[in-house]
């Protein structure tokens, strides 16, 4: 089991300085604004998956931006608004097992394609009840939850080629969502027919040969549309890092896994070109 101890939890320094997030804060999220709310009840979110996660020992670390907001910034990245958790797929089924039972009667819901016909990703999201979000895209037209939301991302071994095999048999689905003449209903057939196709046929085929593989690194797993890897070495053992003022599971060597997906991360982006995902978002209290 990959989870922490207190022997190798990761004391981190920011490194921009308080003044400096407190500055990018003030920008981008000041307190009582629509950003920061949602990134509160996200941070909500976390504490409550985080809680599941132990309880049921489910290895779990913060990933993509949400980590380089943990290590830059010692929480959110001020304009951001997602958040990035990934697990192991031998750790896949059980997770999604549990959340099916832990979200019931809660302010949380499991999403996934089994329980949102029109949701047609490969991985999960742990959506809010509370509140409703539209994103820029539009692919969320045909989903039934569409609150603020926790990306469950899943890894495992397979080769790049294979990999970039598995998302052009998924992207499919992106033409379809494109179509204008395809009504509600239509859409939510088509996505289903590709998401079944490549769950039962084309992904199995693509793990099958991955088997014969000497690939070493870590994938997204077939479907999910983004390239980066992830080394063994530098996720595990887990340890842990301060994000908002809580402690959340995280890779063993932070800036190892930052550098090998964002390259020079210490450094800020444009300031003036930074843009959010969302489009629209209510809250409710």
């Amino acid at each position: 089991m990959y989870f922490c101890t207190e022997k190798n939890e990761t004391t981190i320094e920011m490194v921009l300085s308080e003044a400096e997030n407190a500055s990018l804060r003030e920008r981008f999220a000041p307190e009582g604004s629509l950003l920061r709310r949602q990134q509160q009840r996200m941070l909500e979110m976390m504490v409550w998956l985080d809680d599941v996660c132990r309880r049921h020992k489910i290895p779990y670390w913060l990933g993509s931006g949400t980590l380089l907001g943990a290590v830059r910034h010692g929480g959110f990245i001020p304009w951001d608004d997602d958040v990035d958790i990934e697990f192991r797929r031998e750790d896949y089924p059980r997770l999604l097992e549990v959340l099916t039972q832990e979200t019931v009667g809660s302010n949380y819901v499991l999403q996934t394609h089994d329980t949102d016909p029109g949701y047609f990703f490969t991985y999960a999201k742990l959506r809010d009840r509370r509140s409703r979000l539209q994103e820029p895209t539009g692919y969320d037209r045909i989903f039934t939850y569409q609150g603020i939301y926790l990306d469950l991302f899943v890894l495992e071994k397979m080769p790049g080629a294979l990999h970039w095999l598995s998302n052009r048999t998924f992207g499919i689905v992106y033409k379809v969502m494109k179509n204008p003449e395809y009504n509600y209903q239509q859409l939510i057939r088509k996505t289903d027919s590709i998401y079944r196709m490549n769950q039962r046929y084309v992904f199995p085929v693509l793990r099958a040969l991955s088997r014969f593989s000497s690939e070493r690194q870590l994938h997204y797993s077939p479907g999910i549309p983004f390239e980066s890897t992830r080394d063994p070495e530098e996720l595990f053992p887990l340890t842990t890092v301060v994000f908002e003022g809580h402690r959340f599971s995280a890779p063993h060597h932070p800036e190892a896994y930052l550098r090998r997906m964002f390259g020079d991360w210490q450094r800020l982006p444009d300031i003036e070109k930074i843009q959010t995902h969302t489009a629209k978002i209510q809250i409710d209290e």
